[in-house]
């Protein structure tokens, strides 16, 4: 007999029959919901019989039955009543637990996220993409379902990869009907915020309102999605409006887990504890950097993929370097946590960096991945996982720590039909197609090509989605590919930087001549191009659609 865990007061199962009670009542269930029809099957023992059965058990019934397909409203709304009164935990069946699942996800669709429900019913093994609409609108049935709005291309996300490749689609095709879909007011320079946290660059120009950026000619729908219809060339936003499209390209970023460590929420932006991966605490990692001037500096790296990689080592090293021109260096201890087993993933520039990590007596903790922090006893706690030992925990004090936190694809995105089992949209990572769904392109942090995770690589891959959309408009196949190639300015010191460009398996891909710029070096040439260069470009070149670097490579022939 199958069981299918939804939360811990409700499991759900195919048909049951009366000898299956005895294991029922062992697994401590208290109630049983029928919603299946007495006489739908043959071989199908009636709902009295259960119930004969289960009165033996002590086990209160109760009989829901739902036709197959038609699960009203007024049915969702009983079952979450059941769900209330009856003692728990609940054990509910139909033919196969999908009716069972569908009343649950639609009684709690006022309670729960879309997400959450999603998840919990793909995890228990059901998939309630028939009633999204439904549990987008609250768990009831819409009175409209022909779409509200339908465009030639929509864009799933406003950040640095959706603006740039709306503005590269539309220098191909100005005709074309897009719309971006974001929630946001602020569009933000992320890459940035490094250097706010150094001290190089005030917090405020890193961000520019939303509606400033949208490329003339682009509606722009400030909602969030909460579900993807991909059969129906569909978009779901909250409050259960629809958007068609002819072409969809999802590019939401990624999710901050800040929950995913215990205690963290708690403590931001006070009792030492910072994160340059959030506009307001930048300024902060600043504020502590100044004003430390003995004991334990913690810098943490949650386990990949995260958000530029090189983003902890930058913070670390731009801090150890203040503390060594204000003679403060030896009296800090400096901690580098990472969840991994490398500084560094591609080998070439890892020499250079273990220079500063000597330069700085920066002490290196690998396997060191940050479970818990004590904000007012200054402490964290560190699960450590070692090849061929048992994993142990260690709590390692601190004046102040930089916390880099977990991250994963946004919840949507997750329980989505267009993600792979880790979450991620699936794509091919040579011309950014989906996959499955041959009208739908990703890019950016959000799908899972082996790339670096980073505002570079969705400069590259801006015009390769473009590039292949439009000629896909066109009747034809894809004509540009993606190398991999990322970027990651690591920031060693004030004045020089160590411009790492790589793409798939590490194949280094330098943009400038050696003789110019040495990326396996600390040069002041790399500086100067991510202090005074890289911001006008990301703003009035990436974001416009004018593609300077980023041309799109073509298609070898086979």
């Amino acid at each position: 007999m199958p069981t299918h865990k939804i939360d811990e007061q409700l499991s759900v199962s195919p048909q049951i029959k009366p000898e299956d009670l005895a294991d029922i009542a062992q697994s401590g269930f208290r109630s049983i919901i029928c919603n299946r029809p007495d006489g739908e099957g043959a071989d199908q023992p009636t709902f009295e019989e259960i119930e004969t059965a289960a009165g033996k058990f002590g086990i209160e019934t109760h009989y829901l039955p739902i036709v197959a397909g038609k699960v009203r409203d007024e049915d969702a709304a009983e079952f979450g009543d059941l769900l209330k009164r009856l003692p728990k935990p609940v054990f509910a069946y139909c033919r196969t637990g999908t009716r069972s699942a569908t009343l649950w996800s639609l009684s709690q669709a006022g309670s729960l996220s879309v997400a959450d429900i999603l998840a919990r019913t793909k995890t228990a093994g059901y998939d309630m993409a028939g009633v999204v609409r439904r549990i987008v609108n609250g768990g009831r049935t819409p009175t409209e379902t022909a779409e509200d709005a339908r465009f030639d291309v929509v864009i799933v996300g406003g950040g640095a990869a959706g603006i740039s490749v709306a503005s590269s689609l539309l220098s191909r095709k100005p005709d074309l009907e897009i719309a971006i879909i974001d929630p946001a007011d602020v569009h933000y320079y992320q890459p940035g915020w490094t250097m706010v946290g150094g001290g190089v660059f005030d917090a405020a120009h890193t961000a520019k309102t939303m509606g400033s950026l949208i490329p003339k000619g682009v509606h722009w729908i400030k909602s969030a999605v909460a579900a993807f219809e991909p059969k129906d060339d569909a978009v779901v936003l909250d409050g259960c409006r629809v958007v068609k499209y002819g072409r969809l390209v999802v590019c939401p970023g990624l999710k901050l887990d800040w929950h995913g460590v215990e205690g963290l929420v708690d403590t931001l932006g006070k009792n030492g504890v910072t994160s340059n991966y959030r506009y307001d605490l930048a300024p902060y990692t600043w504020q502590l950097v100044r004003e430390t001037q003995t004991g334990r500096a913690v810098f943490t790296q949650p386990p990949m993929p995260i958000k530029c990689a090189g983003a902890p080592q930058k913070a670390m090293y731009l801090s150890a370097d203040h503390w060594r021109k204000t003679a403060k260096l030896g009296n800090i201890d400096i901690q580098f946590m990472n969840a991994g087993g490398v500084l560094f993933g591609v080998k070439d520039y890892v020499p250079a960096l273990m220079g500063y990590v000597k330069r700085y007596g920066i002490a290196l903790n690998f396997f060191h991945n940050l479970v818990s922090i004590d904000g007012p006893a200054k402490r964290a706690t560190f699960e450590v996982r070692e090849a061929d030992k048992e994993p142990r925990q260690v709590n390692i004090e601190f004046d102040m720590i930089h916390v880099t936190p977990p991250q994963c694809a946004p919840d949507f995105i997750r329980v989505s039909p267009l993600a792979d089992a880790g979450g991620w949209v699936d794509v091919d990572q040579t011309t950014l197609r989906h996959k499955t769904h041959e009208n739908i392109w990703a890019l950016g942090d959000v799908m899972n090509a082996p790339n670096a995770k980073t505002a570079a690589a969705a400069r590259k891959q801006a015009p390769v989605v473009a590039e292949n959309l439009i000629s896909d408009i066109k009747g034809h196949s894809a004509t540009a590919q993606y190398d991999g190639y990322g970027s990651c300015p690591l920031t060693v010191e004030r004045g020089k930087i160590v411009l790492a460009e790589f793409g798939y398996g590490g194949t280094l891909l330098p943009s400038f001549p050696r003789w110019l710029v040495d990326g396996t070096r600390p040069t002041r040439t790399a500086w100067l191009l991510k202090e005074r260069v890289l911001p006008p470009v990301y703003w009035r070149a990436m974001l416009r659609g004018k593609e300077w670097m980023a041309k799109p490579e073509k298609v070898s022939a086979a």
